[in-house]
């Protein structure tokens, strides 16, 4: 499994193309919004001969999914979404103006995933846990294999996520977080939305807002 990471548009927001051996890739959470990000991804998908299989929101706020709609015209491919996410994707369109984003183009989505269930790609296999709280239908993506986990905005180095958007609640994130996240092993590697990579391990001795 390969996994690169990209930074985008004014949130700072963590994109993930995650590729196979045999060539192909999940792009994770396409925060590209400007054309010179869109190139960016686009540039990196070709150069390195990578097929896109589909386009996967962790959770669906503004600064998650601003590229879904470009991406999925250029590769000819699926969106899939949480499914307790639906609201708060369709107010995303309403709301995208006042955060500066009047460009937004709202994309149609093709498949919803559920918690509980193994997202496929090849030799990968990640299990879906869903963790409410940053959002209603949050999903975690664990490969066990490799003990890596693309974590959205559940988790954060020495941080959580923000639960004051849509949807949000603290108590449920930190409950979650300490019965769905902490479980894991501590080595396991945490690709968050945000920021630098963490694991389980150390988020569960050093994070100030929830300790294993």
């Amino acid at each position: 499994m390969q996994i690169k990471s990209f930074v985008f548009n004014p949130f700072y927001e963590n994109t993930y193309v995650v590729s196979s051996d045999q060539g192909h890739c999940l792009i994770f959470d396409p925060g590209c919004y400007e054309d010179y990000e869109l190139e960016e991804l686009k540039e990196y998908v070709n150069m390195n001969d990578l097929k896109v299989v589909t386009i996967i929101n962790t959770h669906c706020h503004i600064d998650h999914v601003l590229g879904n709609d470009a991406l999925k015209a250029a590769f000819k491919v699926p969106l899939k979404i949480p499914e307790n996410e639906k609201e708060v994707f369709a107010s995303v369109p309403a709301y995208a103006p006042q955060w500066g984003m009047a460009g937004y183009r709202h994309a149609e989505v093709d498949e919803y995933l559920k918690g509980g269930e193994d997202l496929k790609l090849d030799e990968i296999t990640f299990k879906m846990i869903e963790v409410p709280g940053h959002s209603p239908g949050h999903l975690m993506f664990y490969n066990e294999d490799e003990k890596v986990m693309i974590g959205g905005d559940v988790l954060f180095r020495e941080s959580i996520g923000r639960t004051d958007l849509l949807g949000g609640n603290h108590d449920n994130l930190l409950r979650n977080i300490q019965e769905k996240v902490y479980t894991l092993p501590d080595e396991v590697e945490v690709f968050p939305g945000h920021g630098p990579s963490t694991t389980i391990g150390h988020e569960k001795r050093y994070n100030p807002f929830v300790k294993g």
